[in-house]
Formats: structure tokens, sequence, C-alpha cells
């Protein structure tokens, strides 16, 4: 599953720098996470960054976007074969 941040953000902007596909951006009102662009750090890290550093803990799984580990590993080389 990508992640998602829910609206118990308080912008403090702690996970954004920590994404290493870039995939968390300022939204209008709070940061949000872009579904296409996160592997939950799969390939990257045994965690997610972006969960690991948040303060108040508002980064569930998305359950909109169910994906398996597989699935992960799989966008995390697509996203970084022309690294």
């Amino acid at each position: 599953m990508a992640l998602m941040i829910t609206d118990e953000c308080i912008n403090c902007d702690v996970c954004e720098p920590e994404c290493p596909n870039d995939a968390i951006y300022q939204g209008i009102e709070i940061y949000e996470i872009n579904p296409g662009l996160c592997t939950e750090c799969v390939g990257h890290f045994e965690t997610s960054q972006c969960v690991e550093v948040c303060p108040v803990a508002c980064i569930p799984l998305n359950p909109d976007k169910i994906e398996s580990k597989g699935q992960l590993l799989k966008k995390y080389i697509l996203l970084t074969k022309s690294n």
C-alpha cells in the first residue's frame, strides 16, 4: 500500500525531505503523498522514513492503494531504473 497523510498533519516539514521518491509535497492545507511515487520506502529502507520522523503519527497506510511488497518493489525498480 502507499501511505497517506491525514488531516492531523501539523505541517512540521520533517517528512518531505525524508522521502527518497519525492512523493511527499505541500498540499493546499497539509502535506500530501503521491501514491504513484510512494513505495513505503521499499527498496530504499527497511521502514517508511516519513512514518519514523512524524511527531504526530498521521501517516497510515492508504486503504485505497493496496499494494503488496512485491508490487512496491516493482514500482521502486521502475522509479529508479533511469538513475
